[in-house]
C-alpha cells in the first residue's frame, strides 16, 4: 500500500524554504540598496578629492612652470592606496600625477564629471577657464569588494537561525497537528459498519468546522472532491491581497522610472500581474461553482440581475456600442442562485465580447421562456475543439487573451442547477460565429 506524506515534515520544509528564500531575497535587494548607496558615497569621494586636490596641483604647476615630462608626487608614507589621479592640459599633454598613477588607466582626452574607463570609475574636474583637468580614478573593484563583505555579512545571521528555526518549526507544527492527528484517527475507525459522529470535545476551534463537516458527509464519496474544491477557492482568496498590493506596488514604481527601457518592464510586469489576478477570480468562481449552494431554496426572477449584468458592461467596460439587448420575457424565473447566474451570464457575456471579431456585435437575447441566447460574430470553431470548451482551459484556437476558464465555470453552474447550457459554432443559419444558450429550468434534472 502507497503510504502518504507527512503533512508536518512538508510544513516545516516548505516554511524553511520559504523564510531561506525569502532571506536571500532579501539579501539581494539589500546588496543592490548597498551598492547603490556606496556608489553615491563613493562617487561623492571622488568629487571632493578633485575639487580638493585640484587647486594645489593648479597652484604647483603654475609656480614651478610646466615641464616636458610630466611630474610625479611622492607619497608620504608607503600604504595601499585606491585612488589616482593626473593632471592634464585640455589637449592630453600629462602635467603631474600621483605616484602609482598609470595614465593608460585614463582615456586619451580628458574630460570633466562621471565616467566608467576599463575597470575604473573616474571623476574630472577643470580649472583656468578649462584649461588644466585633474582625474581622479577609483578600481571598480574595490566597490565590488565593499558591496560582496556587506552582502556576505547579512548572510551571517542565517547560518544561525535556520537551524534554530527547524528544530522551532518542528516542535511548533507538531504541537500544532496533535489535535488534527488524533481527529484522523478517529476518522479512520469510521467505516460502513460505524457511521456515527465525530465528537468534537477537546479539539481548537479551527478544526470543529472540520468535525461538523465530516459529520454531515460521512460515507459520501465526493469527501475528497470537496477538500480539493476548498483548497484551490482559498488559495485563490488568498492570493488578492498580495497580487493587489504588487499590482499597486508595480504601477506606483512605473510612475517613478526615469527610462522607456525600464518602464516597458514595469508595464509587462504589471500585465502579468493582472492575468495573475484575473485567473485567481476565475479559480474562486470555479470552486464556487464545482461546490454546492448553486440553488436557492426557493426560485426568483433573475431578468433584473441580466438587466444589471447587461448595463454593466455596457457602462464599466465601455462596450455599449457593441452590446445589443432584446428581452422579449419580462420574467427569468428560476431558482439559480442569483450569484451564481450572475457569475454565469458574466463569463458568458465575457467570452463573446473577448473572442469575436474587433468592432463586432454580440447579440443578448430573451425570446423564449427561460431561454437566454448569447450570440457574437467569429471565425467557426471546429466539432473537436467546441466539443472540448467546456472543459477548464480549453480553448477554441483564439489568439485573445483569456484564462479558458470562462465556459468551465458556466457549464460547472448551469449543470449542478439542472439548466441546460449548448454551445454551437457556427451560429446557426450563419457560416461563422458562437452561439451560447442557456435553457434555465425550475427544478434540477
Amino acid at each position: 500500500m502507497k503510504t502518504g506524506y507527512s503533512l508536518r515534515r512538508r510544513l516545516v520544509i516548505g516554511l524553511s524554504v520559504s523564510v531561506t528564500a525569502l532571506w536571500l531575497i532579501g539579501t539581494a535587494v539589500s546588496a543592490f540598496v548597498v551598492r547603490h548607496e556606496l556608489d553615491e558615497a563613493f562617487d561623492s569621494a571622488l568629487q571632493e578629492t578633485a575639487q580638493r586636490i585640484l587647486p594645489l596641483a593648479v597652484i604647483d604647476v603654475l609656480e614651478l612652470g610646466e615641464t616636458d615630462t610630466a611630474r610625479r608626487i611622492s607619497p608620504l608614507s608607503h600604504q595601499e592606496e585606491y585612488l589616482i589621479y593626473i593632471l592634464r592640459r585640455a589637449d592630453g599633454t600629462v602635467l603631474l600625477h600621483s605616484h602609482n598613477a598609470d595614465p593608460a588607466v585614463f582615456p586619451d582626452r580628458p574630460s570633466t564629471g562621471f565616467r566608467n574607463s576599463g575597470d575604473h570609475r573616474i571623476y574630472g574636474e577643470s580649472a583656468v577657464s578649462g584649461s588644466y583637468i585633474l582625474e581622479v580614478a577609483e578600481p571598480l573593484a574595490h566597490r565590488r569588494e565593499a558591496t560582496m563583505e556587506s552582502s556576505v555579512a547579512l548572510l551571517y545571521p542565517l547560518l544561525v537561525l535556520l537551524p534554530i528555526g527547524l528544530f522551532g518549526l518542528f516542535w511548533l507544527t507538531r504541537r500544532g497537528l496533535a489535535p488534527v492527528l488524533t481527529l484522523c484517527g478517529e476518522i479512520g475507525q469510521r467505516g460502513s459498519k460505524d457511521l456515527s459522529p465525530i465528537a468534537g470535545g477537546g479539539l481548537p476551534e479551527e478544526v470543529l468546522p472540520i468535525v461538523t463537516s465530516v459529520n454531515e458527509l460521512l460515507g459520501q464519496l465526493s469527501k475528497s472532491l470537496a477538500a480539493e474544491r476548498a483548497f484551490a477557492a482559498n488559495s485563490a482568496h488568498e492570493l488578492r491581497t498580495p497580487i493587489a498590493g504588487a499590482l499597486a506596488q508595480t504601477q506606483r514604481l512605473r510612475d517613478q522610472l526615469d527610462t522607456d527601457d525600464l518602464r516597458h518592464r514595469a508595464d509587462a510586469l504589471e500585465a502579468s500581474l493582472k492575468r495573475i489576478q484575473r485567473i485567481s477570480e476565475k479559480l474562486m468562481q470555479l470552486a464556487r461553482a464545482e461546490g454546492a449552494g448553486v440553488l436557492a431554496a426557493h426560485e426568483s426572477d433573475l431578468r433584473p440581475i441580466l438587466d444589471h449584468l447587461v448595463e454593466s458592461y455596457r457602462r464599466d467596460h465601455d462596450q455599449a456600442a457593441r452590446i445589443e439587448y432584446h428581452a422579449a420575457q419580462p420574467h427569468l424565473m428560476s431558482r439559480l442562485d442569483p450569484d451564481s447566474f450572475g457569475i454565469l451570464i458574466g463569463n458568458l457575456i465575457e467570452n463573446a465580447l473577448k473572442h469575436s471579431n474587433p468592432g463586432s456585435t454580440i447579440k443578448i437575447t430573451v425570446n423564449a421562456p427561460g431561454t437566454i441566447q448569447i450570440d457574437n460574430d467569429a471565425p467557426p470553431i471546429g466539432p473537436n475543439d467546441l466539443s472540448r470548451l467546456k472543459d477548464p482551459f480549453a480553448r477554441g484556437g483564439s489568439t485573445a487573451e483569456g484564462s479558458g476558464l470562462g465556459l468551465a465555470i458556466a457549464h460547472t453552474i448551469a449543470e449542478a442547477a439542472g439548466a441546460d447550457l449548448t454551445l454551437r459554432s457556427p451560429s446557426p443559419g450563419r457560416d461563422s460565429g458562437f452561439t451560447a444558450r442557456l435553457t434555465l429550468v425550475n427544478e434540477p434534472s
